[in-house]
C-alpha cells in the first residue's frame, strides 16, 4: 500500500468524523484553521525531511512534493484539523471525566 492511499483513506476517516459531529458553524472555523496548519507543516516538515530525522520509502510516495516533503505528509495536518476537534466533541457529549 502506497503512503497516498493510506492517508488518503484515514484522512477521509478523519473528514466524515468531523462533518459528522461539527455543527455546522464551527467547520468553517475548521477550514480557517486549517491553513495556518498547513503552512506550519510545510515549514517544518520540510526541516526534518531535509535534514533527514524523517525519509520514505520512495517506491511507496507518489513523487508529488513541496519542497522535499511528499504531499502525502500534508494529509496528516488536513486530519487533524478534522479528527481532533471532532474526537473532542464526542467526549465532552460523553461526558467523560479524565
Amino acid at each position: 500500500m502506497t503512503y497516498l492511499l493510506l492517508n488518503l483513506l484515514f484522512t477521509a476517516a478523519a473528514i466524515f468524523a468531523g462533518l459528522a459531529l461539527y455543527p455546522k458553524r464551527l467547520r468553517k472555523v475548521a477550514l480557517i484553521s486549517l491553513l495556518p496548519l498547513l503552512v506550519a507543516t510545510a515549514v517544518f516538515d520540510n526541516l526534518i525531511v531535509g535534514f533527514g530525522i524523517v525519509a520514505y520509502d520512495a517506491s511507496k510516495i507518489s513523487g508529488i512534493f513541496i519542497g522535499v516533503v511528499p504531499i502525502e505528509d500534508f494529509c496528516y495536518s488536513i486530519a487533524a484539523v478534522w479528527l481532533v476537534p471532532a474526537i473532542w466533541r464526542a467526549a465532552l457529549n460523553r461526558r467523560f471525566q479524565f
